[in-house]
């Protein structure tokens, strides 16, 4: 037996090894794919429809990152976007960013909801804002189960003038308000 053939061997597999650390398709592994497709006309350099979802090996890239009106991503934005994290306009994501907000973390500027939403207007299970409705409330006009602010609707204490705003604005029902 040649002395050589155990060193080769041990070249071989740490070889192979640097090829799969490499990435999927490096090692013949099966590549994961991702899905891009991007409208060929917008409003200057932005397209209509922007879709970024998983990697893209060429590039570079472990997540796609979509930028369109419609947008549509892991990462998102666009004056509506969907994606795990997304930014605009309308913004639906694990944590959404924007004016009207929906997702796990949400921060809206006009509205947000979600299981923390943070907002002008604020609903979800944790929700702080100048209006907050959630089962944990927090602002200037707060309604839920644990509630504080100027004036709250709550189990321990129930202001009129809260009974007013929320009445007023349709939210009387989510808030248990007669």
């Amino acid at each position: 037996m040649n002395s050589s053939q155990p060193l080769e061997k041990r070249v071989s597999d740490l070889e192979a090894q640097i090829a799969a650390l490499r990435g999927p398709g490096a090692g013949g592994a099966v590549p994961v794919r991702g899905i891009r497709k991007r409208a060929s006309w917008g409003i200057g350099d932005i397209p209509f429809y922007d879709v970024a979802i998983g990697p893209d090996w060429s590039r570079g890239q472990v997540r796609g990152h979509a930028k369109g009106i419609f947008a549509v991503g892991d990462i998102a934005t666009g004056l509506v976007a969907l994606g795990g994290i997304a930014r605009g306009g309308l913004a639906v994501g694990g944590l959404s960013i924007g004016l009207f907000t929906v997702g796990g973390v949400s921060l809206g500027v006009l509205l947000a909801a979600g299981g923390l939403a943070i907002g002008g207007l604020a609903l979800g299970g944790g929700a702080l804002g100048g209006a907050a409705v959630g089962g944990g409330a927090v602002g200037r006009y707060a309604c839920g189960g644990g509630v504080a602010g100027t004036y709250v609707w709550g189990p321990f204490r129930r202001d009129p003038e809260a009974a007013r705003f929320f009445t007023e604005h349709g939210l009387a029902r989510m808030c248990g308000i007669p």
